[in-house]
């Protein structure tokens, strides 16, 4: 049977246009106001972390040829993954210290990387959480899909954030080191935060992502 979905309210809004094949939905209260995208793929359709599961999402994504692969960025982002998997038999994903969290689903785990198709890869980036991860997109000059990771400060540039749930800081600072070594400016152009959104202030992605990496002031961690 499938799941019945979440009727929506008057405030209810769609996905929005991020660039050419990718969207974003709005933040969803069941991963604490987390942000999931929706890259629509030539080799299969990719969901970002978990949306709000109403009906607008999904005739969004049933309209666009639903969903292949569900990637979960962190274990604060899972939401109705099941739910998810159920209605468009997608492939979840998940990094493999989090996959407990999956109980009765079936995922496919990765340790420190993993390749979808020619232009995507998974990138295990812990700190934030012990199974945190980002998702690459080599497309329009490189685009990470961060998760939590990576979000942005007041000012819309992206750093990394100690909370109150964080699992290790030292280990997601080694990970934003990893990333500046991985990548170049030709080959990082964007983030796509998967909270904090609204510090964008209606930009909706975060520009020149590989030269505000490099300007973060590590030494103030």
């Amino acid at each position: 049977m499938s799941p019945v979905p979440q009727p929506p309210s008057p405030t209810t809004k769609s996905p929005r246009f991020v660039l050419d094949n990718i969207f974003a939905f709005p933040p969803n209260r069941d991963t604490l106001g987390g942000t999931s995208y929706f890259i629509v793929g030539n080799e299969g359709n990719i969901l970002i972390d978990c949306p709000s599961l109403d009906e607008v999402s999904q005739d969004f994504l049933r309209s666009h040829g639903g969903v292949k692969w569900l990637f979960i960025t962190h274990r604060g982002a899972i939401g109705k993954t099941s739910e998810i998997q159920q209605h468009f038999g997608c492939e979840v994903i998940i990094q493999e210290q989090e996959a407990y969290l999956l109980p009765g689903l079936t995922v496919t785990t990765f340790t420190q990387e993993l390749t979808l198709d020619a232009t995507t890869q998974l990138i295990w980036t812990p700190g934030h959480s012990p199974g945190s991860s980002c998702l690459y997109y080599n497309n329009y000059g490189g685009v990470l899909f961060s998760g939590r990771h990576l979000v942005p400060n007041l000012q819309g540039e992206p750093v990394p954030m100690r909370t109150s749930k964080t699992f290790h800081w030292r280990r997601q600072i080694k990970s934003l080191q990893k990333l500046i070594q991985i990548f170049t400016p030709e080959t990082l152009q964007y983030i796509c935060p998967g909270a904090n959104t609204g510090f964008l202030r209606g930009q909706r992605i975060i520009d020149q992502a590989y030269q505000h990496l490099t300007a973060i002031d590590l030494s103030v961690f």
